[in-house]
C-alpha cells in the first residue's frame, strides 16, 4: 500500500432530477417576479401603491415626528435649540434686559451668540453678565453649545449722501459700541 493520493474525483454530473429541481426553482422565481410586476401595475392604475393594514415606510408621519427626524438627519439639533432660546429670550435673561438687548444670530462653527443692545450702557451691562448668561444657556442647551456671547452696541444712523454733506466726511462722531 502506498500513501499516494488517488486521482482527484470529478464532481458528479447533475442528474436528471437535479436539473429538474434547478429548472423548477428558476421558473418559480421568474413567475414570482412577473406576478409582482403585474400587481404593481394594477395598483398604479388604481391610484398608487397603498400600504395596507400594517405600518409601512410609505405611511404618513406626524408633523412633529417628521421635523424631529429631519433635524436629526441633518444635524440641526443645536441650531434649532438655539433658535428656541432666541424665542424664549425674555424668560432666560429677564424682562428688563430683554427690552434693551436682543439676540441677532448664532454662529454654529464658533458657537458664538451675537446680541445687539439699544444703548452702550446696556451693552456694557450685558458684557458684565455674559459669563453668567453663557453658563445659563449651556445648562439649557447642553454643555458647550455656547462658548461666548458677542455684545454689539447700537448701530449708528444711516449715512446720508447729498449736496449738504462735506466731501470726505466720516459721519457722526458718536462713540457707539
Amino acid at each position: 500500500m502506498t500513501n499516494e493520493d488517488p486521482a482527484p474525483k470529478k464532481p458528479a454530473e447533475p442528474s436528471g432530477v437535479d436539473l429538474a429541481r434547478v429548472a423548477l426553482r428558476a421558473a418559480k422565481e421568474q413567475a414570482r417576479a412577473r406576478g409582482d410586476a403585474a400587481q404593481q401595475k394594477k395598483q398604479a392604475r388604481r391610484g398608487g401603491l397603498r400600504s395596507g393594514a400594517r405600518a409601512d415606510g410609505r405611511d404618513p408621519m406626524a408633523l412633529g415626528a417628521a421635523i424631529n427626524r429631519l433635524l436629526t438627519e441633518r444635524g440641526w439639533e443645536t441650531p434649532a435649540a438655539v433658535g428656541g432660546v432666541m424665542g424664549r429670550w425674555p424668560q432666560i435673561v429677564g424682562e428688563d434686559v430683554a427690552k434693551h438687548c436682543e439676540p441677532e444670530k448664532y454662529d454654529e462653527d464658533e458657537r458664538v451668540l451675537v446680541v445687539r443692545c439699544d444703548s452702550t450702557a446696556w451693552a456694557t451691562n450685558l458684557r458684565l453678565l455674559a459669563p453668567t448668561l453663557v453658563a445659563r444657556l449651556n445648562e439649557d442647551l447642553g454643555h458647550g453649545a455656547v462658548k461666548m456671547i458677542k455684545v454689539n452696541g447700537p448701530a449708528g444712523p444711516a449715512r446720508r449722501y447729498g449736496p449738504l454733506r462735506a466731501p470726505g466726511s466720516t459721519g457722526p462722531g458718536d462713540t457707539y459700541g
